[in-house]
């Protein structure tokens, strides 16, 4: 009996620092053509991340580019405070973010809110469009009151294919020909391959967004390539694979039992063998023809949605506008 071929139940990560880590599973140390800094800031972990040769983007199944990640755990306890740290430290990050990869004080900007503004854990996207500071029909209209500090930014939520019967892509093309923007910044829910994340992280990139890759869609996507200028994607991770709730449960159990008695073996035998990686696609090749490998978000989604969708929207607001202070946009956060 041949080898069991488990490719077909991989699923893409979406968080490149996820890939990084599935990556580096298999102990084989640092990978050529990834760059990583981790810094600590008051309760945040920010985690910007290189590709920078096409080595390093075949090992983690990611485009050449930077990303950042923000992982911040207690934002799950809905606190204002932290969230407002968070917005401004975002803010701040994003600007850097938008100077490192060449985008001028200047340049015009249209924000892409994906998603589906019906489903909760989806809405990211659209949340973020309805609190973003858009100025550019003051630029088309007053252009002579419009007051120093802001640029131009304009922004639209287009809805999904299974509503509007049109790809995103496709939309957004449309926009880019009569609007001329300079940049796109996509806003995007995620798939998570870590309960931890979910909630609790922001990912920023500037290879652009692939609409449902994290729940296995293959379709066009909002990149420079496909659009002609540059997309920077912002992503929140919203939803998990009960897969992976179930891998994540095997291994709490594997170290409790561990910790009581030192050994696994007689209770999990080959699976106590296995590497995480292998272990997860075994659980999806279970759970995948019987339609129980559902994408799964915590029941506090409702509140975390809007907390987290203000947070991103305020950060961009004083990222993007020179007359929001960046040192501090807790005004802007509520």
């Amino acid at each position: 009996m041949g080898e069991l071929d488990l490719q077909q139940f991989n699923v893409a990560i979406d968080l490149a620092l996820e890939a990084k880590e599935q990556a580096e599973s298999g102990g084989s140390g640092p990978i050529p053509g990834v760059l990583m800094d981790t810094t600590e800031d008051d309760g945040m972990t920010i985690t910007r991340l290189e590709i920078t040769n096409e080595e390093g983007s075949a090992a983690l199944n990611k485009m050449i580019g930077h990303y950042v990640t923000f992982e911040v755990p207690d934002l799950r306890k809905q606190d204002t405070n932290l969230q407002d740290r968070v917005a401004t430290r975002f803010a701040q990050e994003f600007a850097g973010f938008l100077e490192r990869v060449g985008i001028g004080k200047a340049a015009n900007v249209l924000i892409v809110g994906l998603g589906n503004w019906n489903v909760t854990p989806d809405a990211l996207g659209p949340l973020v469009v309805e609190n973003s500071l858009v100025t550019r029909h003051y630029y088309e209209l007053m252009p002579d009151q419009v007051a120093p500090g802001y640029r131009c930014v304009s922004a639209v939520a287009p809805g999904v294919l299974g509503v509007t019967g049109i790809e995103s892509s496709d939309i957004v093309q449309g926009i880019i020909d009569r609007s001329k923007p300079d940049l796109i910044i996509a806003i995007d829910a995620l798939a998570s391959k870590s309960l931890d994340r979910v909630n609790t992280t922001i990912q920023i990139a500037d290879t652009g967004v692939h609409p449902g890759s994290g729940i296995g869609n293959k379709r066009r996507g909002l990149t420079k390539e496909i659009l002609g200028i540059p997309v920077i994607a912002i992503g929140v991770p919203t939803v998990v694979y009960a897969s992976t709730i179930v891998n994540n449960t095997i291994e709490l159990m594997r170290n409790h039992i561990k910790a009581q008695n030192g050994n696994t073996d007689h209770i999990f035998g080959l699976i106590n063998q296995m590497p995480e990686n292998e272990r997860l696609q075994l659980v999806r090749e279970a759970l995948g023809p019987l339609g129980h490998d559902l994408l799964v978000t915590p029941k506090e989604i409702d509140q975390f949605i809007e907390d987290i969708a203000n947070v991103v929207a305020s950060g961009l607001n004083a990222a993007l506008h020179e007359a929001v202070d960046k040192s501090n946009v807790a005004a802007y956060t509520h």
